[in-house]
């Protein structure tokens, strides 16, 4: 009898990362006039990406689409607030952009690359490579850090347009949190250059390969 197919898009990490689609795009539609309201749904799916890798890694269920969804909901969640902050802050829209075109471009380079080498995940590097991103996948404590400080510097950003919050050290809270966490933003920026000059490498070498592969087979033909 044939197997019976099954249906990736119903794997419960999967289920996870719809729901924290439909987190998003609420948080977006709310994000100009309700941030509170804004601010739980965007959060609440920031905090479902941690909850979705151990669904997968518990129910055996990890699938390229769902690392891909994982990915691209991040990089889209990301991109949404940047474009309302922009709104909020348009001296600083160029920092914005520029922020964002970083986050995106290199993250997908990235996983495209992992993804042409066969790779099951674009957390499963090659251990002998780059100290930087050895240390940034395998660190747990590393990882959980610098993506909880970036999107605080982000949130605190959006949060004090709004609210001055109690305040601390003479300024107010989401600011000082702004200015706490603006180094880790910064640093996260940079490890996503970084991605894309790993990504760009990797995608060279295999057209190098494939180009070598492909004049071998000319030279034998004739």
């Amino acid at each position: 009898m044939p197997e019976t197919q099954e249906n990736i898009f119903l794997f419960v990490p999967n289920i996870i990362g719809f729901a924290r689609v439909i987190l998003a795009i609420i948080s977006f539609y709310y994000m100009p006039t309700h941030c509170v309201f804004a601010v739980i749904c965007y959060v609440t799916s920031a905090l479902l990406d941690a909850v979705d890798g151990h669904a997968a890694r518990f129910f055996n269920q990890s699938t390229k689409f769902g690392a891909m969804l994982d990915q691209l909901t991040d990089r889209a969640g990301t991109a949404g607030l940047m474009m309302t902050l922009a709104t909020f802050y348009p001296k600083y829209t160029f920092w914005f952009q520029i922020s964002m075109a970083i986050d995106i471009t290199c993250h997908w380079l990235y996983l495209h690359s992992v993804t042409v080498q066969g790779k099951a995940s674009h957390k499963l590097i090659d251990m002998s490579g780059n100290p930087i991103m050895r240390l940034y996948y395998t660190n747990k404590n590393v990882l959980f850090f610098m993506c909880a400080g970036n999107e605080a510097f982000y949130a605190a950003l959006y949060v004090m347009y709004f609210y001055t919050g109690p305040t601390v050290l003479g300024i107010g809270l989401y600011k000082l949190i702004a200015l706490v966490s603006m180094p880790v933003a910064v640093v996260k920026a940079a490890i996503s250059v970084l991605h894309g000059i790993v990504a760009s490498m990797n995608i060279a070498s295999l057209d190098c390969a494939e180009r070598a592969a492909a004049a071998q087979k000319q030279d034998k033909a004739n």
